[in-house]
């Protein structure tokens, strides 16, 4: 792989483990200051769904950190291309249900490093 779509790549994985981090450890101490519009007493009932969804984009992050560690062309490729269309998709979705936010922060990256991993 190219150095460019490389470092996309690492930058998404590194973003997924931030996720997770924060979705399954932090959701009740810092999710009310950075999700301000959801209701402060909703964070700890939702505190299993949101550890849910961390393991999902901890399961992200380790497809893409394997794309990395793989040296056989193409493979490398293959599976950096499925991981990075999940991450994609679940911007999409999540931009259209969640918060517009979600479009910058994921999907954009996403859609560039397919891009790189296609052009370069």
């Amino acid at each position: 792989m190219h150095i460019v779509s490389t470092i996309l790549i690492a930058f998404i994985a590194l973003l997924h483990i931030y996720i997770l981090w924060f979705e399954m450890f932090a959701w009740t101490s810092r999710g009310p200051k950075i999700f301000r519009s959801f209701p402060k007493d909703l964070f700890e009932p939702t505190k299993s769904m949101a550890a849910n969804q961390g393991l999902y984009n901890g399961f992200l992050a380790a497809g893409l950190i394997w794309s990395l560690l793989i040296k056989t062309h193409p493979w490398n490729l293959y599976i950096a291309i499925f991981f990075l269309s999940c991450v994609l998709i679940a911007g999409i979705y999540g931009a259209m249900t969640a918060s517009k936010r979600i479009l910058y922060v994921q999907t954009i990256p996403a859609a560039l490093a397919l891009i790189a991993v296609h052009v370069l």
